[in-house]
């Protein structure tokens, strides 16, 4: 018929146009192969050239930022909450604070599980590097940019850098904030040893609302201290700071809560920080957390 004739003749027309243009476009690209190919030099130059300048640029900008003292950071005063205690000392009558509830401890008092449960699963080269570590800052670039990856399973910064980040810094996610972050850490590793850093992590950790640091977070979760507990609850004390409010005992993620405890218990018996066998107890320990009616 007149009319499939026609469709064909539109058809023919439609691929003769599409086949001119793929060839003009093959055309275009093999002419800036072919100048490239032979202005190798000039290309690899002129990349150069803009790539120094950009880092220039960079370190330029970089020294024009207002940067945080660290003088007499280690004698900085923490705040924390008031305990009044009956007369033996041992029973708390009262805690007044003002939304922070903080007992600051000394790093030798907290138990090593709690410092090794951290550094598993938050900094397993803690001890080896600088106060920054270039994997760690890739993998946290990636947590912010691929979606559906909010809750990271280990930190994307050093422990170091998260001392900086809870002290001195906001937790702004701004190129200039994450920038002074690593400069300040450099410069905190070369002023406090390794285990005065980690225990200041340890009083500065936030366990959601008003709580802060393992001790208190120990007291109000277990009742207990931060020197008397068992691995299991080393590991929900390790888990928890990743996202406070999501990670809650008291919240609606307890399930999460589970698998990261676990991921921790993990991570420590891997890294040769627990037994087999005390990994596979631990996983299996039924952990009661206080009520939160009753935490103080």
């Amino acid at each position: 018929s007149v009319k499939s004739e026609t469709q064909k003749t539109y058809q023919k027309h439609a691929q003769s146009h599409v086949r001119k243009v793929v060839k003009k476009s093959h055309s275009v690209i093999q002419r800036v192969f072919d100048w490239i190919s032979h202005h190798t030099q000039l290309v690899f130059w002129g990349c150069f050239i803009v790539g120094m300048l950009a880092v220039g640029g960079f370190f330029i900008w970089v020294a024009t930022l207002k940067l945080p003292t660290l003088d007499n950071f280690s004698e900085r005063k923490v705040a924390s909450s008031t305990k009044i205690y009956d007369r033996t000392g041992e029973v708390i009558l009262y805690d007044v604070h003002e939304n922070i509830k903080r007992t600051v401890v000394a790093g030798d008092f907290i138990d090593q599980d709690i410092k090794n449960a951290v550094i598993a699963i938050e900094d397993k080269d803690f001890y080896n590097h600088n106060g920054i570590k270039i994997s760690s800052m890739v993998r946290g670039a990636l947590s912010q940019i691929l979606p559906g990856n909010i809750i990271t399973e280990s930190g994307g910064s050093t422990i170091t850098q998260q001392v900086i980040k809870n002290t001195l810094l906001t937790s702004e996610k701004r190129i200039s904030r994450k920038v002074k972050e690593w400069i300040l850490a450099l410069k905190l590793e070369q002023t406090m040893s390794k285990d005065e850093i980690l225990a200041l992590y340890l009083n500065e950790a936030p366990y959601g609302g008003a709580i802060y640091g393992v001790e208190q977070a120990a007291r109000t979760f277990f009742g207990k201290s931060s020197n008397d507990i068992s691995i299991a609850e080393a590991a929900y004390l390790a888990s928890i700071p990743n996202a406070p409010t999501f990670f809650s005992p008291y919240g609606r993620n307890k399930e999460r809560l589970e698998n990261r405890k676990n991921l921790v218990l993990q991570r420590m018996e891997s890294q040769g920080y627990i037994s087999e066998q005390e990994y596979q107890e631990a996983r299996e320990q039924v952990v009661e957390f206080k009520p939160l009616s009753e935490s103080s």
